[in-house]
């Protein structure tokens, strides 16, 4: 039965309608934000995957460039493989809607969203995640929302709900929250060093709004919502947990203890060795491989139980850190001769090589998405192999988790990154994980400066990053221990990732992937304090003391830049038909050219030479000329009554016989032959644009 329900959402109406349309979804809405409009589909299996030990839950945005009346540009004429926008936004949809599923639901559960048509001033992204959403709560798939979610801006220093098109242009913060009715779920912010008190105040902001939608989506379940369906439980066998926790739990509580990553994983499979070799030698080898997956499972129940009484009844962590202790850190730039900057950053286990290069305006990537931005000139990439963790597998690309991580990278470092005029070079960084033992993403952050002031990029402010976690109390979540610089074991049983990138000045980027149904006010409040005061003695104690600021010079295999500015008009002059001009200077002096449309002309190369000449060539290609001024040209063509010289800007100019010297002249070629190189001035042009030069009056060398 199709049914349409509204609200006001920051001044706008949002509409969410069901019935219409996918009818064979276990959960459907199409949701209605202005002229932006997403449809959103859940489905389930009807049986679980087996073999597995985790909920299969996937999210896909999907992106359709009819939703903004464009054709793809590909040669297919069809889209290809999801943006990088679009594998963004599925794993925001995920984050805040994936714990609030059974713990023991292993279904496989399909989001998919797909965008219909965008309004620039209304986000198709938080219609996504309303959707995602509002479509499981109506759904017979087992959920324990809903949620709501808002993007916020900074504008003129007020606080902005679903920013526009014009505000996001001006807004200092990008900021995507989502939450249920008691709790923030999800953060997910990059900003221009905002304060800890204002980006704490946008999030309790956002809360308001999130409420609002809360309710809205649970007045919507309660009049049309399907029963939840029953559905098997993968719990763990609490006969064997018991068992293995009242023979090994002693021994398991020190084997965490292990310091060295290797140490720990080495100690782990001899007890789930010795655990399985137990009850072979108690029930038989047939009772211990049907066994085989309760045993694993009540392993790691009772690591991470282990681990987390550890740390929240002791104040104990796996490592013996103090609970706001950093791991060792050390750093270095300058390592590979060749590349243009380049820093390795280390941090405990996790390692983090970060290489910047320095290229040309016009190798800056091309976006085509449903977004108004077309093209970026900072780019950052994040690569994870497998040897990083130890593992034996081939790489295949970037995944969801390695784009996720870039992102979050370059969202930190694009605030202090200089403007085109400031320096004119497209930017791409780099970072190779090269060992993983936690935040890996914050390590890139921190080797990524290192390398763009190794290579001269002149930042305004350099940036660290650091991620805070969370041990809670299992009978009141309320009561908590908070974590500094969490490694791998901690994030695996721990509660949050509360990642954090920002200068001394302020926060430029947040990310936040929890595992409980929501962060209080006061965990937020604790972990921008404990972020803030780590990032402070990173920087201080660690980077800055390797390189306090951005080198004078570029690295010397780096493209040198020359700029000049133009008359647009000139534009055509300086590329000539075909692009003939401009790819003669090129022969010519052996340098890269862009020209912007408004007459900014950047050369690049790397003989300070060939750059010179090619700006000469530009110089006199583009000159303006004037009356009384003074040009040096070539001399094209001698007549009897005078010589023609090339006085630049595709002008040339009669130099007359009686004007060419005080002293008499008889015959033009006495003094002057072609291809001669003259000082001249402009006394006149006439009513018909002829130029006529003089020599005489202008000193000589």
């Amino acid at each position: 039965m199709f049914k349409t329900y509204s609200m006001e959402l920051a001044g706008r109406t949002l509409t969410i309608e069901t019935g219409k349309m996918a009818g064979l979804a276990n959960g459907s809405v199409l949701v209605k934000y202005g002229e932006t409009e997403v449809l959103v589909n859940v489905t389930a299996s009807k049986e679980p995957r087996e073999g597995i030990d985790f909920f299969p839950l996937s999210v896909d945005y999907q992106e359709r460039l009819y939703a903004v009346g464009k054709i793809p540009g590909s040669f297919t004429k069809r889209e290809g493989k999801p943006t990088d926008k679009a594998i963004l936004v599925s794993r925001v949809i995920d984050r805040p809607i994936r714990p609030l599923f059974p713990k023991d639901f292993r279904n496989d559960v399909c989001v998919d969203a797909l965008v219909l048509s965008v309004e620039p001033d209304n986000s198709p992204e938080i219609c996504a995640m309303i959707g995602s959403s509002a479509a499981l709560s109506i759904s017979d798939i087992p959920f324990g929302g809903p949620t709501g979610s808002v993007a916020v801006g900074y504008v003129d220093d007020k606080i902005v709900i679903n920013p526009t098109l014009d505000q996001r242009e001006k807004s200092r913060l990008t900021l995507t929250v989502a939450g249920t009715m008691e709790k923030i779920a999800m953060i997910e912010a990059g900003a221009d060093e905002i304060p800890d008190e204002t980006m704490l105040e946008a999030i309790k902001t956002a809360h308001v709004e999130i409420k609002k939608i809360c309710e809205f989506i649970s007045n919507i379940k309660a009049e049309i919502g399907k029963p939840k369906f029953e559905y098997k439980s993968f719990a763990v066998n609490e006969e064997v947990y018991n068992e293995i926790e009242a023979n090994f739990k002693d021994r398991m509580y020190v084997d965490v203890q292990a310091v060295d990553k290797e140490d720990r994983d080495a100690a782990m499979d001899k007890i789930t060795e010795d655990i399985t070799s137990y009850f072979t030698e108690k029930y038989g080898e047939e009772a211990a491989v049907e066994k085989k997956q309760d045993i694993a499972d009540s392993v790691y129940k009772l690591e991470k139980k282990c681990v987390r009484e550890m740390i929240y009844k002791e104040h104990k962590r796996p490592d013996g850190r103090a609970i706001d202790e950093i791991r060792p850190l050390s750093c270095e730039v300058g390592l590979l001769p060749r590349a243009h900057g380049s820093a390795l950053f280390t941090r405990g286990q996790t390692q983090v090589l970060s290489i910047a290069t320095l290229g040309m305006s016009s190798e800056e990537q091309i976006l085509d998405g449903l977004d108004e931005e077309t093209s970026k000139k900072y780019i950052h990439h994040y690569n994870f192999p497998g040897y990083s963790v130890g593992e034996a597998k081939p790489s295949r690309g970037p995944g969801r988790r390695e784009v996720g991580h870039g992102a979050l990278a370059e969202r930190a470092l694009v605030p202090v990154i200089p403007s085109q005029d400031e320096f004119p070079y497209t930017i791409r960084v780099v970072s190779e994980v090269l060992s993983s033992n936690g935040s890996t993403s914050q390590a890139s952050i921190c080797g990524s400066t290192l390398a763009l002031m190794d290579a001269g990029v002149p930042i305004k402010n350099p940036v660290a990053g650091i991620s805070t976690g969370l041990v809670t109390d299992p009978e009141d979540d309320s009561k908590y221990v908070m974590l500094t610089d969490i490694q791998g074991l901690e994030d695996f049983f721990g509660d949050m990732d509360f990642k954090v990138g920002g200068t001394k000045n302020g926060i430029t980027a947040i990310q936040v992937d929890i595992k409980v149904d929501g962060l209080s006010y006061n965990v937020i409040e604790e972990a921008f304090a404990r972020t803030k005061k780590a990032r402070q003695y990173i920087l201080d104690e660690i980077m800055l003391k390797q390189i306090d600021k951005p080198r004078e010079e570029i690295s010397k295999y780096a493209p040198k830049i020359v700029t000049i500015n133009i008359n647009p008009e000139k534009i055509r002059d300086v590329i000539g038909t075909g692009g003939k001009v401009i790819n003669k200077i090129i022969a010519e002096t052996g340098v890269k050219m862009d020209i912007e449309e408004d007459g900014k002309v950047c050369i690049y190369s790397s003989d300070a030479e060939g750059a010179s000449k090619a700006l000469k060539i530009v110089e006199e290609i583009t000159r303006e000329i004037e009356v009384d001024g003074i040009y040096t040209g070539k001399v094209t063509k001698i007549m009897p009554f005078g010589a023609f010289v090339d006085v630049g800007g595709g002008k040339e100019g009669l130099l007359h016989i009686s004007k060419i010297s005080k002293e008499r002249v008889e015959k033009v070629e006495d003094v002057l032959n072609v291809g001669d190189e003259v000082t001249v001035k402009v006394y006149e042009i006439d009513s018909q644009g002829r130029i006529n030069l003089t020599k005489k009056d202008i000193e000589e060398n």
